[in-house]
């Protein structure tokens, strides 16, 4: 694998960071942007910019298309630390006061984790994880199906999406009647495993990790799968979608997205004194090199 100095440097604006709600970031100090329909603010347009697109371009059709296309796991193979050094050449820029690559962020809910929960290693190491498929950034995904917050294609669209009721105009998923019932093409309670979500890095990084027999408990891998699902774990749609087994791992994803935010108040952890902690982590959950 390519040594981190040779990799193109990405800014990406993940756009769900503009708009988490939860009591805990409040208390945390984190001053987030309101949601704001029209703004001269740069940031906020490009935030609307990047869940237009999203709400335009994933269908039923895209979706299934990017399934094919990254299930391969035929992009490039690294060990899980390889891959997170690849996000040091990738910096959210939601927030313009802040420049710190992903793997910062990877390590810092990982150690919050940590002290909230010292018994529970893989919980530790689904917070370093968390994000590590936004590495589709460098290999072509752009950047409205790799961040954001998710939602369910193929029924119609939850109340508390993001701007719900201005981006989705020009989507020819909701010219199609069957598409746009609260059921649309899944039954009741069919179980989230299921129904097919708009395509990210939760999506994606769920897979790479059963593909390559992670042992991750179960409670991860749900984290990690929908961690992004704000419209559901937060926003309490698409409950008519869940099955038993999805209610019972919600306060898991509910207590997960504590911790799954950055704060400008928080120390950037020393990642190098970390990294052997981590690795044993690692050996134990996801070890060796894995098919990307």
């Amino acid at each position: 694998m390519a040594d981190s100095s040779s990799t193109p440097r990405i800014l990406m604006v993940d756009p769900s960071l503009a708009f988490r709600p939860e009591d805990v970031i409040k208390e945390s100090g984190w001053q987030f942007r309101n949601y704001v329909e029209d703004s001269d603010d740069p940031q906020l347009k490009q935030v609307k910019e990047t869940y237009l697109k999203m709400h335009t371009y994933q269908t039923v059709d895209y979706v299934k298309k990017k399934h094919e296309h990254w299930r391969k796991f035929d992009k490039f193979e690294a060990t899980i630390l390889e891959a997170l050094q690849k996000l040091n050449a990738l910096v959210d820029e939601s927030d313009p006061d802040v420049s710190v690559p992903n793997i910062v962020h990877a390590f810092q809910t990982a150690e919050r984790i940590r002290a909230a929960h010292p018994d529970k290693d893989w919980l530790q190491l689904t917070g370093l994880i968390h994000d590590l498929g936004k590495v589709m950034a460098f290999y072509g995904e752009p950047q409205f199906s790799t961040v954001g917050d998710t939602f369910v294609v193929g029924c119609e669209v939850g109340k508390s999406v993001v701007y719900r009721d201005t981006t989705f105009h020009d989507n020819p998923d909701t010219k199609n009647p069957k598409f746009n019932t609260k059921y649309g093409i899944y039954e009741p309670n069919c179980g989230l495993d299921k129904v097919y979500l708009s395509w990210g890095h939760d999506e994606y990084m769920y897979h790479v990790l059963k593909h390559n027999n992670s042992t991750l408990p179960e409670e991860g891998l749900y984290m990690i799968r929908y961690h992004s699902f704000y419209p559901w774990h937060t926003g309490g749609d698409y409950m008519h979608l869940c099955d038993n087994r999805d209610l019972e791992m919600l306060p898991w994803i509910r207590e997960f997205n504590k911790f799954d935010l950055y704060t400008k108040k928080e120390e950037v952890p020393d990642i190098e004194e970390l990294k052997p902690y981590y690795q044993s982590l690692i050996d134990k959950y996801c070890p060796g090199t894995l098919k990307w």
